[in-house]
């Protein structure tokens, strides 16, 4: 049996994108980020965080800064009745031989740990994320249903492999999408 996910990025999609944000007092939610999720799961979709952490690679914050930071957000959204499946992060630069880092996102590693870990069928799985690395990651990754959210200051792309992805407004409209995908 295979499950349906939706991607989520964390920085622009769960909390408003300060850069390198690592601490609660920093941690602002994206309006309708809790709405989103309980969409998701009460649609049968496990929803998971792929989120690139190169703060820890650059030693702006530790591993231990970030897996608090996220126990206490994963804590929130079970408080908010929309409990996240799982967060993988890339607390990563680059890889042993000094390329791109396989987990980093534009890559698809998370996504494709998750698909081992979940048995994800990825075609009818969905991404939301608000950088083009973010939804190069789904594209690579083969996730079926790609939502571009602009609420950030991120200029659209002519690039023509982004063709098929959703140019979305914000969350509310991302639930709306995402209602007529996993329906």
């Amino acid at each position: 049996m295979s499950n349906r996910a939706v991607f989520l990025d964390r920085d622009g999609i769960i909390n408003v994108d300060k850069g390198y944000v690592h601490a609660q007092s920093a941690f602002e939610w994206v309006p309708g980020i809790f709405d989103l999720v309980r969409r998701v799961r009460g649609a049968g979709a496990l929803a998971i965080v792929v989120t690139n952490q190169s703060g820890i690679a650059r030693g702006y914050y530790s591993e231990q800064t970030f897996q608090a930071l996220t126990a206490w957000m994963c804590a929130r959204f079970t408080a908010e009745d929309a409990p996240l499946t799982r967060v993988y992060h890339c607390p990563h630069l680059t890889g042993p031989d000094g390329e791109d880092h396989p987990l980093r996102k534009p890559n698809p590693g998370m996504l494709l740990a998750a698909q081992r870990d979940f048995a994800i069928d990825m075609p009818a799985s969905a991404m939301l994320g608000d950088k083009w690395t973010d939804m190069a990651a789904a594209l690579n990754a083969g996730v079926g249903h790609a939502g571009f959210v602009r609420h950030s200051d991120v200029p659209d792309t002519a690039d023509a492999r982004y063709a098929g992805v959703a140019r979305l407004r914000d969350l509310a409209h991302a639930q709306d999408w995402l209602a007529q995908i996993l329906t």
